[in-house]
């Protein structure tokens, strides 16, 4: 039996991502009237993924893209058991293309149980790419601080987000690698149980339902599951770096407007390996996907044909031992993107220099005029 996959994605910019498949749609669709028709498509076969192929067995396995019309606003529109419908209908295209593993990309893994239900009423295993997500979100978080200077051993950090999945996890992660962490939350009694987890290892833990608590950190990570940005530019101070592993994106784009003296950066870019074609243009550069992608990839060269990342809980083994399967086969961490542009080595110097010289003016009283 052939080694094989399948990805669901779906529109989250609804007039870019809908003109990525249908040019003209894209063209003449409103917004609006893509969120509403979107209500009545079918699940759209999108392309075929060729060429990935692991490094260290060499194993080639064949995928498929299958796309759910449905934009973010619209699945918090419509009821959990017509989203859960229409994600189902996507699983059985991917049994009769013959995919032996189904991966839920972006909304898709966290609506209702995160993709509890949907494995349940699925043949095939399912995966929601958190556990990778998790691992490369803060493998990005290391390799930024790095490039920015940044010691995370006297480093203050910030999740926001963190009583979802993944936001849960990256904060145990966290919390064992800086001395000051915020937390960032909706709900009180949940980021007071969270905080109890991250308590006890290096970092002195503080919690926060107000965005602006991040502005004291050199390192955020962000992971809400909000329809509209929620990270303005007054939020960050001059040298911050943010990842945002959100999709819709938390950060605004005003901040690349306005703030050059910050980094922001998407959650951990991936290098696939193989000759991959993956027949379809969904924002990366050739050869690159999203963790939640590559977990999904790899479990099938791995031949871990069971339901893995799906629920609310993902435990630190679970990230550990993906990174290693990932590693293995040849998936690892490949440069960074922001607002669909790659981060040069030169972007970054120019934020590190623009923001010791915002430190420096805002140090520097003005002279008196006399």
């Amino acid at each position: 039996m052939d080694d094989t996959f399948a990805f669901i994605i779906h529109p989250i910019d609804p007039k870019r991502d809908v003109s990525r498949k249908y040019p003209l749609l894209g063209k003449i669709l409103t917004e609006g009237q893509i969120n509403f028709f979107s209500r009545f498509f079918p699940p759209v076969y999108i392309s075929a993924i060729t060429g990935v192929q692991s490094v260290s067995s060499g194993k080639t396995i064949k995928g498929w893209f299958i796309a759910a019309p449905y934009t973010p606003t619209t699945m918090l529109s419509l009821r959990e058991q017509t989203v859960y419908r229409k994600i189902v209908a996507c699983g059985h295209m991917a049994e009769e293309l013959g995919a032996r593993l189904l991966g839920l990309g972006a909304y898709t893994s966290v609506v209702g149980d995160a993709g509890a239900t949907i494995a349940r009423q699925l043949d095939i295993p399912v995966t929601n790419g958190d556990a990778y997500t998790v691992y490369m979100a803060i493998e990005a978080v290391r390799e930024a601080a790095r490039r920015m200077d940044i010691d995370m051993a006297q480093a203050s950090a910030s999740v926001v987000g963190a009583t979802g999945v993944i936001g849960k996890v990256c904060s145990q992660i966290l919390a064992r690698e800086v001395p000051e962490l915020m937390l960032v939350g909706r709900r009180p009694g949940a980021l007071a149980d969270i905080r109890e987890q991250c308590t006890g290892y290096r970092a002195r833990v503080q919690t926060s339902q107000d965005i602006s608590s991040i502005y004291d950190s050199d390192l955020i990570l962000t992971v809400t599951s909000a329809t509209t940005s929620i990270i303005e530019p007054q939020h960050l101070r001059p040298g911050a770096v943010v990842c945002d592993v959100a999709r819709p994106r938390d950060v605004s784009v005003r901040v690349a407007e306005v703030r050059d003296d910050v980094l922001v950066i998407e959650g951990g870019m991936g290098e696939v390996p193989g000759p991959v074609d993956f027949g379809f243009n969904f924002g990366f550069p050739p050869g690159k996907a999203y963790a939640c992608m590559a977990e999904t990839m790899a479990l099938a060269l791995e031949g871990r044909y069971e339901d893995y990342s799906v629920g609310k809980h993902i435990s630190l083994e679970q990230v550990e031992e993906i990174g290693e399967i990932c590693t293995r086969h040849g998936f690892g961490l490949s440069g960074f993107r922001s607002f669909e542009r790659a981060v040069t080595d030169e972007h970054i110097a120019h934020v590190r220099q623009r923001a010791l010289e915002t430190r420096w003016a805002r140090r520097t009283p003005p002279v008196p005029v006399r």
